[in-house]
C-alpha cells in the first residue's frame, strides 16, 4: 500500500517540507480554490504538480473534483456543469492525474458538531453529538419535521443543551458544523443555509439517487476514454443531514452506486470512518467484496454511542478492528497486482498541533501518529 498525505496547497498551514518528514510518498490535493462548477484549467493542474514533485512527491489522488450542487438536485440544464466536469477531467489526465475521489452528498460535506473535544489524558479531537445536531437542525435552522429524525432522549438532551447555550456556544456551533466543507469553499450562515435547504425541498432518496445514477452515466464513459479511475467517498456521517437524503452509507448503498454502472473506472473510496461509523457494517467483509472497485482508502477509526453519537478514535484504538481491514485490504491489492493509495484521515490534535492552525481534523502530529500506526501493522502483516 502506498502512503500518501492529504495537503490543502496554498491552504494549508503545513509546507510539504513538513509533510515530508512524514514519510509520505504521495500527495492528495485539489484545486479548491476554483468554485465548484468551474473548469481546473490545465496550466493550474500543472503548476500544482510541478510544486508537489519539486518537493519529492507524486500527486496520486484528486481529493476532490467537487460536483454542483445543481447536478445532485437534478435541476435544468446541467449539460454544461457536465461539460466543464469532463473538461477537467481531460485537464487532469493530460497533467497524468488518474484517480479521482468525490462525494455525492447534498449540500454539506463530512459533519462534526465539535472540533476540539478533549480526550481523556490531553488533546482534542473531531465529534458528532446527536444532541447538538438535534438542537441545531430544531432551534437554529427550524427545520420542519426534525422531531422525527431522533429518539426521545436525544431530543430531551438537544432540549437540555439549547437552554444553557450562549450565542458564542451556537456560533461555535455553526462554524464546526460548516468547517467540513474543503478549502476556500465559502461557508453558510444559518440564513443561507436556510434558503439552500429551500433549494433542496421535497428530494427523496430516489431522486437523489437518480440524479446520481444521471451524473454516472454523464461521466464514467469519459473516465473509461481518458483511463480514469473514480472513486466515491462514503456519507459522512453515514445518516440523514438536516432532511437530506444521504445514499452512500452501506454495504447495499455501494453495490447500487457500482452496479448504477458496472464498470472498473466507476469505484469506491474505502473511509473506514465513515463506514465505521454506521453500526451495521462489517468493514473487513465490505472490503472482501467490494475489493476489485477500491481505488483509494482513507484510514481512522470512530468510537460510537448507543444514541448515534460518535468521535475520532485513534487509528487501532476505535471500534472497528482495523488490523482486519487493513489485511483485507492488502489481500485485494495483490489480487489485482497494485499498490493502493491510503492516508491517515482526521487525527486527534496533539501537543502543539493546537497551534498551527491547521484545517480541522488534519493536523500534523496526530496523522502522523495515526500513520505509523498504520504503518507498523502493514509492515507486520506483509
Amino acid at each position: 500500500m502506498k502512503e500518501t498525505w492529504r495537503w490543502f496547497g496554498p491552504l494549508d498551514a503545513l509546507g510539504l517540507d513538513e509533510v515530508a518528514q512524514t514519510g509520505a510518498a504521495g500527495i492528495v490535493n485539489a484545486l479548491h480554490e476554483v468554485p465548484y462548477g468551474e473548469v481546473w484549467q490545465s496550466a493550474d493542474i500543472a503548476a500544482r504538480r510541478h510544486l508537489i514533485e519539486s518537493a519529492g512527491f507524486d500527486w496520486d489522488v484528486v481529493e476532490s473534483l467537487p460536483i454542483h450542487e445543481a447536478i445532485k438536485r437534478g435541476d435544468a440544464p446541467l449539460e454544461p456543469l457536465f461539460a466543464n466536469y469532463r473538461q477537467s477531467m481531460a485537464n487532469l489526465a493530460e497533467n497524468g492525474i488518474r484517480t479521482i475521489c468525490y462525494n455525492f452528498m447534498p449540500l454539506l460535506d463530512w459533519t462534526r458538531t465539535d472540533l476540539a473535544s478533549p480526550l481523556p489524558r490531553g488533546g482534542t479531537c473531531l465529534r458528532f453529538s446527536a444532541p447538538k445536531m438535534a438542537a441545531f437542525e430544531l432551534y437554529m435552522v427550524g427545520r420542519r419535521g426534525a422531531e422525527a429524525d431522533y429518539s426521545d432522549a436525544v431530543l430531551a438532551a438537544a432540549r437540555a443543551w439549547f437552554a444553557q447555550a450562549s450565542s458564542d456556544d451556537q456560533a461555535e456551533l455553526l462554524k464546526s458544523i460548516m468547517s467540513g466543507l474543503p478549502g476556500a469553499y465559502d461557508r453558510y450562515s444559518l440564513e443561507t443555509l436556510r434558503r439552500a435547504l429551500d433549494a433542496y425541498q421535497g428530494l427523496s432518496r430516489d431522486d437523489l439517487r437518480a440524479n446520481y445514477k444521471r451524473f454516472l452515466q454523464e461521466i464514467i464513459p469519459t473516465a473509461q476514454e481518458l483511463g480514469l479511475s473514480f472513486c466515491v467517498h462514503p456519507d459522512d456521517p453515514p445518516r440523514d443531514i438536516l432532511g437530506l437524503p444521504r445514499i452512500v452509507s452501506s454495504a447495499d448503498d455501494i453495490g447500487w452506486v457500482l452496479d448504477a454502472v458496472d464498470a472498473p473506472e466507476n469505484g469506491l473510496t474505502f473511509c473506514t470512518g465513515s463506514l465505521g461509523a454506521n453500526p451495521l457494517n462489517d468493514l473487513p467483509e465490505m472490503v472482501q467484496k467490494f475489493g476489485a472497485r477500491i481505488h483509494f482508502a482513507h484510514l481512522r477509526n470512530v468510537v460510537k454511542d448507543p444514541d448515534g453519537s460518535f468521535e475520532e478514535g485513534t487509528h487501532l484504538g476505535g471500534d472497528s478492528d482495523m488490523v482486519a481491514i487493513l489485511r483485507a485490504l492488502l489481500a485485494a491489492e495483490s489480487a489485482r497486482g497494485i499498490s493502493l493509495p491510503f492516508r491517515p484521515d482526521h487525527g486527534h490534535d496533539l501537543l502543539d498541533d493546537s497551534g498551527r492552525k491547521t484545517h480541522p481534523g488534519y493536523p500534523l502530529i496526530g496523522r502522523l501518529r495515526g500513520l505509523a500506526e498504520l504503518r507498523g501493522v502493514i509492515a507486520a502483516l506483509a
